[in-house]
């Protein structure tokens, strides 16, 4: 697909020349295409106010300028890191625990996705998504790496549930266009249909991940921005249960995660 070309990208820029408003253009386009979430900005306006070290580059009234201008960790600092990894554990009941060491901070899940793209894939490889899955992807994924995207066709007479014929079938298109597939990308809970998956479709996805010798990422972008049933599973948490912590595997499952959406800090 043509830069700019993505129907995603186009809905984008009509949207923008007739944008809906109740008085001015009642008749315009409501964007619909858009997780932004707004219901959290009175909290962090008035957390930001009574907090204003945090934008003034102050801890304790004195100026850290320097030592947040200077080379840091390339890694990424690591008492953020060691913050970030309680956070991603207690979003998930505490059932997983996350080694900060491991944790590579990046400006956001888009430059975290194509890195991975980049780091695991050459041009002309695929990678295998559920459908309907984020539109974003066509442009986020595929422009600049050269990675292919393959979709694997989930049903809404079943909820939209992965199978093991659906994963099986769209491993073998990716053959039939002589494409060699490195792993499978779902996200998790779904965007954007904002359901979890169950623990027997991360069970098929670990048993077809381990079968064919390739990654797994999960987009875990909104697992802090869910309902209490159905629950929200990690992928690392379905690992853990098959006890495969100290397999192959457990180095090509990956993990995607920003604060954007449960904070609403588009």
């Amino acid at each position: 697909m043509e830069m700019g070309k993505s129907p995603y990208i186009q809905g984008w820029k009509e949207y923008e020349k007739n944008a809906y408003d109740d008085v001015k253009n009642p008749t315009g386009i409501i964007q619909m295409g858009l997780a932004e979430n707004q219901l959290s900005l009175d909290l962090l306006k008035t957390w930001i106010e009574k907090n204003q070290d945090a934008t003034r580059l102050t801890n304790n009234g004195e100026s850290v300028f320097l030592d947040l201008a200077l080379f840091q960790d390339y890694h990424g600092l690591p008492a953020f890191k060691n913050v970030l990894a309680e956070f991603m554990a207690q979003i998930r009941g505490n059932k997983v625990s996350f080694d900060p060491r491991k944790l590579v901070l990046m400006a956001g899940a888009t430059a975290a996705s194509e890195t991975l793209m980049f780091c695991i894939a050459e041009h002309g490889d695929a990678f295998l998504l559920p459908t309907p899955y984020y539109p974003g992807y066509d442009r986020d994924l595929k422009w600049r790496t050269g990675v292919e995207l393959v979709p694997i066709h989930c049903l809404s007479s079943n909820g939209f549930k992965v199978t093991k014929f659906a994963l099986e079938e769209a491993y073998q298109q990716a053959k039939k266009l002589s494409l060699n597939v490195k792993g499978v990308l779902i996200t998790n809970p779904s965007n954007p249909l904002g359901t979890t998956m169950s623990h027997v479709e991360l069970d098929e996805l670990i048993t077809f991940t381990v079968a064919k010798n390739i990654h797994l990422i999960s987009d875990e972008i909104f697992s802090g921005t869910v309902f209490e049933n159905p629950s929200f599973i990690s992928i690392i948490e379905a690992v853990i249960d098959r006890k495969l912590e100290k397999t192959d595997l457990w180095s090509r499952v990956h993990i995607v995660y920003s604060l954007s959406k449960d904070f609403g800090l588009e």
